[in-house]
Order: C-alpha cells, then sequence, then structure tokens
C-alpha cells in the first residue's frame, strides 16, 4: 500500500538492499555528490568505502538486484540533490543473511551526501535507540552468578528444544513460539517431548500454550505497571493499571517472584515491586545526565514525558560509535573476524528458476494481525478470510493456479496450505506469504513457519524469515 504511493517504488528481490546501497554509492561518489567537509570532520574510513562502492555499477547492482538501471541512476540523482533527504528503514531490510550488512550500507549514504546536517534528514529504524528509560538499570549484571550459564536463541529453538540433555524445563512468556519461531515442524517436536516441563504465562489457549503442562493466567496490559517507549514517536509513556487483575492472574513478574521466594532466593533486589521497577528504568545514566532529566513525579502526574531530541541529532558528528564518527571501516567488526567494510551477502537461499524450490519467500505481517497477535480474534480472522498466498500472474500461469486456489506451499523443511491470490503486487520470482496464522486455526493446521528456516544473519544472530525458498502446487 506504501508503495502504490510512491513516486518510484523499485521492488528489489529479497535480501539485495546492500547491493542497491553500494550502487547508489557508486553514483554519489563517480557524479562527486558528495559533502566532502563532512566526511572529512564526521566519518572515518572513507577510501575504503569508495573503493568497495566502486565495484558495484548500477548495472551490476541491476542484475543481482532485478531492477532497471536508470531507476538506479534516478534514485541516487534524486537522493543527492533533495533537501532535506530522509531514510526510513523497517525491519524487513534485516531478515536475510546480510541484513546487517545492509542496514550497515544504508546508514552510510546520508553520511556521504551530509544529509545528516538538516533537519527531517539522515535515516531512522527505530527511536527506540533515544530512550533514556530502558533497561540498563534493570539488568543487574552484578546478580549474574554464573556467566557459564547457556543462552539459547530463540531463532533456534527447534534445533535447541531437540537436542538431548540441553533443555529439560521450559517457561514460556510474552511469545507464543509454536507459531513463530523458525522451521516449526521443529519446534512443535520439541515442544511434544513427553521429557519436557513446559510451563506457559499467558491470556489465551495459544499454539505454545495447548502444549504447556502448566499455563498461569497473565495479566493483560490493563492490569499492571509497566513503561513504553515506541518505534516511531520519542516519547516515555507510562503504563498504569486501569483494573485490578481479575480472578487468579498474576503479573510476569509476580509469578517470577513467588517463584524466586520458593526456590529460596529471597534477596530484596529480587523482589522490586513493578512499579519499583518503572522507577529504576529511569535511573539510567543517559537519563540522569541529560539536560532536562525525565523524573518519576513527572511521569507519574501527566503519564508520558517527552524526550528532547536535536533536529539535526548527528549534523556534528556524536555518532554512538567509539570514534563519535560515522565509521565506514569498523575496528569492532574486524576484531569480530567479519568485514569492516559493508558489503552485499547473497541468502542462504537464492531463488532460481531451475531449482527445486525456485521461488522466493518473504511472510510479512497480515493487515489485520500483528505477526501472531489477534489471530484468535473471529472478527478480524473474518476480514483476513484465510491465509493468503500473493503469487505473480506469470508463476502462477505455470503451476496452473488460479486465483482462489488452494494451493500448498512447501519446502525440505515443511508444507502449509493456503489460499492463492493472483497479482502483480508480488514480483516474478517471489510468493508473498501473508500473516502467521495460529498453526491450529490454518488451513492444515500448519502456518508460514514450517517452512522458514533456523539459519542466522551475519550480525546480531537473528532470524531470516525473508531468506527462504519454496515451491508452489494447487490442491484443485
Amino acid at each position: 500500500e506504501t508503495a502504490d504511493k510512491c513516486d518510484l517504488h523499485l521492488a528489489i528481490k529479497p535480501g539485495t538492499d546492500a547491493a542497491l546501497a553500494l550502487a547508489l554509492m557508486h553514483e554519489l561518489i563517480t557524479h562527486d555528490w558528495l559533502d566532502h567537509d563532512y566526511i572529512a570532520q564526521y566519518t572515518l574510513g572513507f577510501e575504503a568505502l569508495r573503493e568497495r562502492a566502486l565495484q558495484w555499477s548500477p548495472e551490476r547492482a541491476a542484475q543481482v538486484c532485478g531492477l532497471k538501471v536508470e531507476d538506479i541512476r534516478q534514485l541516487a540523482h534524486d537522493y543527492a540533490h533533495t533537501r532535506p533527504a530522509g531514510i526510513r528503514l523497517n525491519y524487513g531490510v534485516q531478515r536475510s543473511r546480510g541484513g546487517g550488512n545492509a542496514v550497515r550500507a544504508i546508514a552510510c549514504l546520508p553520511a556521504l551526501t551530509g544529509a545528516w546536517r538538516h533537519r527531517g534528514g539522515g535515516v531512522l529504524m527505530s527511536a527506540t535507540h533515544h530512550a533514556r528509560a530502558h533497561n540498563i538499570g534493570l539488568q543487574r549484571p552484578d546478580l549474574h552468578r554464573n556467566p557459564k550459564a547457556p543462552l539459547i536463541n530463540m531463532s533456534t529453538i527447534g534445533d535447541a528444544l531437540n537436542t538431548p540433555g540441553l533443555v529439560e524445563a521450559v517457561i514460556v512468556y510474552n511469545s507464543n513460539p509454536v507459531a513463530v519461531a523458525p522451521e516449526s515442524a521443529k519446534v512443535v517436536k520439541g515442544f511434544a517431548r513427553e521429557d519436557l516441563f513446559t510451563v506457559v504465562l499467558e491470556h489465551f489457549m495459544t499454539d505454545t500454550a495447548d502444549y504447556a503442562d502448566i499455563v498461569l493466567p497473565a495479566t493483560t496490559q490493563l492490569e499492571h505497571w509497566d513503561i513504553h517507549n515506541s518505534y516511531g514517536h520519542t516519547d516515555v509513556v507510562l503504563n498504569q493499571p486501569a483494573i485490578a487483575p481479575l480472578g487468579e492472574a498474576k503479573t510476569n513478574t509476580q509469578i517470577f517472584r513467588e517463584l524466586g521466594l520458593r526456590l529460596g532466593l529471597n534477596q530484596p533486589e529480587l523482589q522490586d515491586t513493578d512499579e519499583a521497577l518503572c522507577q529504576l528504568a529511569l535511573q539510567s545514566p543517559s537519563n540522569l545526565n541529560s539536560p532536562q532529566p525525565i523524573t518519576w513525579a513527572a511521569l507519574l502526574k501527566a503519564g508520558f514525558a517527552h524526550w528532547p531530541v536535536a533536529d539535526a541529532p548527528f549534523a556534528h558528528g556524536g555518532f554512538p560509535t567509539p570514534s563519535g564518527k560515522c565509521e565506514f571501516v569498523s575496528e569492532r567488526l574486524s576484531a569480530m573476524g567479519q568485514d569492516p567494510v559493508p558489503d552485499y551477502l547473497p541468502n542462504h537461499e537464492q531463488a532460481d528458476p531451475v531449482a527445486t524450490y525456485p521461488l522466493a519467500m518473504i511472510s510479512p505481517p497480515a493487515r489485520n494481525f500483528l505477526n501472531s497477535t489477534f489471530v484468535n480474534v473471529k472478527s478480524l480472522r473474518d476480514m483476513e478470510g484465510e491465509p493468503l498466498l500473493e503469487i505473480h500472474p506469470q508463476d502462477a500461469a505455470q503451476r496452473q493456479v488460479n486465483d482462489g486456489d488452494m494451493v500448498r506451499v512447501f519446502n525440505d523443511r515443511g508444507s502449509y496450505h493456503c489460499k492463492a491470490q493472483v497479482t502483480t503486487r508480488a514480483q516474478p520470482g517471489l510468493v508473498v506469504g501473508l500473516g502467521v496464522w495460529w498453526r491450529k486455526l490454518g488451513a492444515n493446521h500448519t502456518n508460514v513457519n514450517e517452512l522458514t528456516s533456523q539459519l542466522l544473519t551475519d550480525m546480531g544472530r537473528a532470524p531470516v524469515f525473508y531468506d527462504c525458498t519454496v515451491q508452489v502446487s494447487s490442491l484443485r
């Protein structure tokens, strides 16, 4: 819907954002559409970035991204000559093998043109990093008595649950991993283990709650204290309970406080109330040392407080890097064994017309759901109809799929059934599985995450939901 309202829509192949960003840099550099003063004062490593970018002509990027050369050149020209020039990223750009490099590459663009100098210029993914109320004061590293305690990546919980001896008990809260975790057939198999003790804190009988030995009723947002920041604005918001917890419901924190006492963990710092934890969130150095710190009294009185943010916060550098500059070359990444200069990394799974699974697949949220949240609301399901798969007419014709057909979408990890929507909104070679339906409410008691993999991104070890190939066949 956003693309429909754009002056120029570049429908790139999933996972090729870094290649496009490097081609834009190529044009900025070769045409000298650069802010040399900003580069000299507030960046590090321009020559290395220049060398990398000059390898990425618009012709090369067009082949990788599935774009027209002239569109790449037009975008570079428009970006260089627009004031202010703001880039709004969203989270989908990260959901492939090279997601970290893609974000790094895109973040270099405003430093090359000096777009950071202007109000409304630069790049924004989320406003949460401006938050001065955050969890540094809540993490309590002094309480981490066992530095070797194992950590399990939620994105690989399927493998973890099926590794003998690794996981014997699970407490699930604020999540529905049976529906949302990748390669869900393995997740289901893991949660179905007879020897796994599973406790779920929930409002509803979700797919995951169905596998619980014990379900504990959790409070909703209307029943507990909390403190919030936002993706899109720079206010901190106090969530005060509108009603007392209903029935036997308890907050997640209260459940853990009581569990701690029963385990003999009676330290006072483990018994902080939710209201006290909200106050503690304001004790971060970034808040206390700011010219206008947010106080608990003011937040309690108004219900929200605004974080003052400069109109052009990086007009004079001051980036959150060791040097305080925009680091085109990152020594920290080099020390981690990664390429210090942004580059394009091909997807783990490459769409290829002659491959066994020739179609790329992405799985953005459905219009009426928030990922898997609200799927249990019948009125919203009625608006969605049923799980949908957008497929281009060319790909549909090759598979004898008609609009409205029920189809099987599959790869070597599993399959799920959904309704085909033949549309040019999907690009040739790409299908779009809309929404993460609860498995038990899906067409064949599975969902799109039956197909996604447990492979991870280049940075942050995050999931690669949009780095996935599939085949489609009609069930007609």
